[in-house]
């Protein structure tokens, strides 16, 4: 049967497990078939390369090329600087000519560290290409793991946290359930659909890798029932094994959420402030396990990832090969140019996405679209954008309503508001997962995500803030309690310099009085020795004056008598 004569309907019902359902979400307009109709290109090389070092959780990698140097493809150019960092590599071979600040995709449009290479359009390896592991069934899990944290990977779902490190964490608790991510449930996003259409065998690849990492007793491919195709492509590469199965799900925003989809599946929610591991819970995405293929079996590291070109204010939307560190405006270029009606650019899709002011950022490791979109399509997919003014908040609920963590966002909308940053932790703030149900949905058009996104920075902010004044405080309390311990110490040493002082002036003052004897038992007993020795000598020089006297008279006898004779 043709997949896409499917119904949704279906393709739920050849799902064996039962399916859950979390609490709200909506249904914006999707767009999918404006950029899921043709296959994935290569975007090509551009002219220069933009690649920031800090595109991950974690600490920023530290630079190990200079200005001038000739880098290769796959070339280390930022090693990892703590644990939980990650690698960074020359997407192609060229010149460094640039190590500085530059714009980076940011709502703000900070500027971070990024190393600029003109690239020569050889793509040359060099000798960089790390070998592929030819026998992985038959290789140490360590070694699969220092892999992947050599490649640099990270999560290609959004939250770019280093794979290795989340891997490696399995080891605390048995997996029970490993969950492939494929919902990709955002507006206007593709990239995921069209991977798994057309490289559904080398994801699957992927995915064994990970089973023999996390050893789960099941695994499950979850994918939105709006992708049929996607669906019968993974079922197809999957067909032969039994112990993975190809889950479709209500196709509902944001089913993608990690915590959202593993209720979905398992029926089970993740606590507030908790991880998925402590349910014997794992989950990663689609992208994420096309990358650990790429690194295991072809020696390749994260440097490029497939990125969804698409709106109406490009001449041909499609998904594309990128490499890490493309201007998004090469981007538009390899899609037909721009329209007329390219007013707007927005990393991401519209629901959780940000406008990017200038089209000269790179796309990093987070990059998973490119909307380049007018202001009036833009509100019709989320009326967040909308230009009308912002009118007092009526309680009506449906921010609650469409809540798929339960949050009370008007709630926090007012404490937040009122700057009492304290409230909204107590109200779960953090647990806000920024998928702007709320705001589609505010009849006040209260900008609601961007108040939270907000708050969220602050309490941030504010504990950083205490953290250094902590440090701070305890740095002054040890100065102080150096000074003191210093000049304890040296009254101290004083003291008993002065107490010895006094002691050999005692002693000397005893041994005036008493003759120059020593009263120490140790001078005591020196001097006894020394008192029986002299008179064991005297007594053996007594002795023999004796002997020698004695000697002497016999001596003189025995002469008289010889002479008397």
């Amino acid at each position: 049967m043709n997949a896409s004569l499917l119904s949704n309907r279906s393709l739920a019902e050849t799902t064996s497990i039962k399916l859950y359902k979390f609490h709200g979400g909506v249904h914006p307009p999707f767009h999918k078939k404006d950029s899921n109709q043709k296959p994935i290109e290569s975007a090509g090389i551009p002219s220069k390369l933009i690649v920031p070092i800090h595109q991950h959780i974690g600490k920023s990698a530290e630079v190990v090329v200079n200005v001038g140097d000739l880098v290769k493809k796959g070339q280390l150019i930022a090693e990892k600087s703590d644990v939980i960092s990650a690698a960074i590599h020359a997407p192609t071979s060229g010149t460094v000519t640039y190590i500085g600040e530059h714009s980076i995709p940011h709502p703000s449009g900070l500027a971070e560290i990024c190393v600029i290479i003109e690239t020569d359009g050889e793509d040359d390896w060099g000798h960089f290409k790390l070998p592929p592991i030819e026998d992985p069934d038959n290789t140490d899990s360590s070694v699969l793991l220092e892999r992947i944290e050599q490649a640099g990977i990270v999560g290609l779902g959004g939250a770019v946290f280093p794979t290795s490190i989340k891997l490696a964490s399995s080891g605390i608790k048995h997996i029970e359930t490993l969950i492939i991510n494929g919902a990709e449930c955002e507006p206007y996003i593709t990239c995921d659909d069209r991977l798994m259409q057309d490289r559904s065998a080398d994801i699957v690849k992927g995915i064994q890798l990970l089973q023999a990492l996390v050893k789960p007793q099941r695994c499950l491919i979850a994918i939105e029932d709006n992708k049929p195709e996607a669906i019968a492509a993974m079922r197809n590469a999957t067909a032969e094994l039994s112990n993975i199965e190809v889950v479709a799900i209500p196709t509902i925003y944001p089913s993608g959420g990690e915590k959202q989809l593993i209720e979905i599946l398992t029926g089970k929610e993740v606590r507030s402030g908790g991880i998925p591991i402590e349910l014997g819970l794992m989950c990663l995405n689609i992208g994420t396990s096309y990358s650990i293929y790429k690194a295991i079996y072809l020696g390749e590291p994260l440097i490029s990832r497939i990125i969804t070109v698409t709106g109406n204010g490009i001449q041909h939307p499609q998904n594309f090969e990128v490499l890490i560190g493309t201007p998004f405006s090469h981007l538009a270029e390899k899609a037909g140019g721009y329209t007329k009606m390219a007013e707007n650019l927005i990393m991401g899709g519209p629901m959780m996405g940000f406008a990017i002011p200038d089209d000269a950022v790179p796309v990093i490791k987070a990059t998973n679209c490119a909307l380049f979109i007018s202001a009036t399509s833009l509100r019709e997919s989320n009326p967040a954008f909308s230009n009308q003014p912002t009118l007092p908040c009526i309680r009506c609920g449906k921010c609650m309503e469409v809540c798929p963590v339960k949050l009370l966002p008007q709630q926090l909308y007012w404490h937040i508001r009122a700057k009492d940053f304290e409230k909204a932790e107590d109200h779960s703030l953090r647990d806000c997962i920024d998928c702007g149900c709320c705001s589609y949905v505010c009849p006040s058009h209260i900008p609601l995500v961007d108040y939270f996104r907000f708050g969220k920075s602050e309490i941030r902010e504010q504990k950083v803030a205490l953290e250094k004044a902590d440090l701070s405080r305890q740095r002054h309390e040890f100065l102080l309690y150096r000074k003191e311990r210093d000049k304890r110490e040296r009254e101290e040493k004083r003291a008993a310099h002065k107490a010895a002082l006094q002691e050999k002036k005692a002693a000397s003052k005893s041994d005036s009085t008493t003759g120059g004897q020593s009263s120490s038992p140790k001078a005591d007993a020196i001097k006894a020795a020394m008192e029986r020795a002299k008179a064991k000598k005297l007594a053996r020089t007594e002795s023999e004056k004796m002997d020698t006297k004695e000697s002497d008279t016999k001596t003189v006898a025995k002469a008289s008598t010889e002479e008397a004779q």
